[in-house]
């Protein structure tokens, strides 16, 4: 896995908290363009929410720390 890839995955949960939030202004707009290419994000009339895909790796990672 390249090391930008585990970077993202890795960040992926912060990035969800954030849109949980309502932050996306806090987030990289290099990685937002990098999770919208993984369709890990999508757009969604003017916001951004966690994709099928996105949420299957979020799980993989919650399914990792254990």
């Amino acid at each position: 896995m390249s090391a930008r890839l585990e970077h993202l995955r890795t960040a992926l949960a912060a990035t969800v908290e954030m849109l949980l939030r309502r932050r996306a202004d806090l987030i990289d707009e290099r990685m937002i363009d990098d999770y919208v290419a993984l369709h890990w994000l999508e757009w969604n009339g003017g916001s951004l929410r966690l994709t099928i895909t996105g949420q299957n790796v979020c799980n993989q990672l919650k399914s990792e720390t254990r």
